[in-house]
Formats: C-alpha cells, structure tokens, sequence
C-alpha cells in the first residue's frame, strides 16, 4: 500500500472523460460523498479584494501578491457541492506542490486546467472543493485556490495530516530532477509564502511545529513534528511530489521570502 500511494499520489489529473488524481492527498476528514452539482454565481474578478492584515505580522509583514480569485477559473457547470469552510488559527507554515501535469501550456489557458483539476478532486475523488489553498502558474501569476478568502486561514486538503494552520502552494507543471523551474513561478510562490507567514510574524526560513491529525501522514496522530516553514509536500507525506527540482529551490524560495519580509 506505502509503493501504491508513492505512485498514486502525483499522477496527473484527467479530465471529464477520466479519472484526475493529485499531488494534494487527503483531507483531514473524510469526503462528503458522491458531488452534488448546484447552481451559484460566479464571483467577478473585482468582487475579491485582498485586504492588506499586517497587524498581527508586525514589522516584517510582506505586502499581498496580487492574487486571481476564484471567479476567474471557476464555471458555474463545474461547482460541486461544498462544505462549510474550516478555519485555523493561523497559517505558520506553507507546503509546496506540483500538480503533475504538462509544462509547456499556454499561461492563458491556466484557467481552464486549473478547472480540470477542480473538477478531479471535487468531482471525481468527491472533495468538498479544490485541494490547494493557492496555484501559481509558470509565468508567475497566482490564483486563489481552495474557498474562504485568500488573506485567511483556510483549512485545506492539501498535505495529509497537516492541513492545519498552513497553507498549500500548487506549482502548475512537473517538476522532477532536472527539470527547469522557471524564476517567475518560484519568485511567485516566494511572494505568497512571506505574505502568508508574514501575517503571523513566522520567519520563512524558521522551524515551526505541527502536530499530525491522522497517521497517515509520516507522522503518527497526536505526534508533533519539525517543520521549515516553506517545507515540500514530501516533507509531511510519502510522495514524491513536489519533485527534486523544485524541492532543491526551496533554499532559494524561502531566502527570497525572508527578504521581501525585511529579514536580513
């Protein structure tokens, strides 16, 4: 079963016609079963503002990445049912992701593959929404993920067993050694983790403890554990996700963080 979830868990995702498994693996609580398609507006681009929350980030808050909201990719045919949505304390750590899918599309079309894996989690594997609290694509623009406002501590379903109090970065394309990752995706996912830990005056390059929700993460339940705040999804669960190349740009993301922080 370990060698079938190492395989599974960054194949890429199908389409409509298929079956879409991600990089993100499991929520903290089970699905809500089969998805229930329901009619909702869709938000306009001009209806999600990024509030600058500094306060709590004191002197080394990072301004907001302007940040593509959900109404820019989400169709009203694609909307599944969805949960409530969950909130933790804070967010003092970040996971990096890859999706698994091609590198050489067009940054114009991330909308419509940002759809596409939407729909694999909250419709073919019955989430109760997209996995990943934010997506950045390889020419370096940032799209709100998982519902319930980007400048807030939404619980997602992101890195099994630690889905709580940290947020899941999703780098669109695949990632293993070798492959080049381009500088305006990692600057962009830099952007995201020092404004995001910035709100809770968390230093990028520290070490933060989390405490494992089920033990199908590395970690047993109830265990706590160590954490570089800009961790790779691999970090916290067996998978080879977010793959070599970009794992061996987190030193790079994380000092680019602690620097657009104002850390020395």
């Amino acid at each position: 079963m370990r060698v079938l979830r190492r395989v599974l868990c960054c194949l890429p995702g199908a389409l409509a016609l298929g079956l879409l498994v991600l990089c993100a693996v499991g929520a903290d609580r089970p699905g809500p079963g089969p998805a229930r398609a329901v009619a909702g507006p869709v938000m306009p681009a001009a209806a999600l503002p990024v509030r600058a929350r500094t306060a709590s980030g004191g002197a080394y808050a990072s301004a907001a990445p302007r940040i593509v909201p959900r109404g820019r990719w989400l169709a009203r045919a694609d909307t599944y049912h969805r949960d409530p949505v969950r909130y933790a304390d804070r967010v003092v750590a970040v996971f990096v992701h890859h999706t698994d899918s091609p590198n050489g599309y067009d940054c114009a079309d991330t909308p419509r593959i940002i759809r596409h894996l939407y729909a694999g989690q909250a419709g073919g594997r019955a989430w109760d929404d997209i996995g990943y609290n934010f997506l950045v694509d390889r020419c370096g623009t940032v799209y709100e993920g998982r519902a319930g406002g980007v400048d807030r501590p939404v619980v997602g379903a992101h890195t099994q067993g630690f889905n709580r109090n940290t947020a899941g970065i999703a780098a669109i394309g695949t990632f293993t050694e070798g492959t080049p990752v381009p500088r305006a995706m990692t600057d962009a996912i830099a952007a995201v983790a020092a404004w995001k830990l910035g709100l809770s005056g968390v230093d990028p390059r520290a070490t933060v403890r989390l405490v494992s929700s089920n033990g199908h993460s590395r970690y047993p339940a109830g265990a706590t554990a160590g954490f570089l705040a800009v961790s790779g999804h691999r970090d916290g669960y067996e998978t080879f996700c977010p793959g070599l190349a970009l794992m061996a740009e987190l030193p790079a993301i994380r000092a680019h963080a602690a620097h657009l922080q104002g850390r020395a």
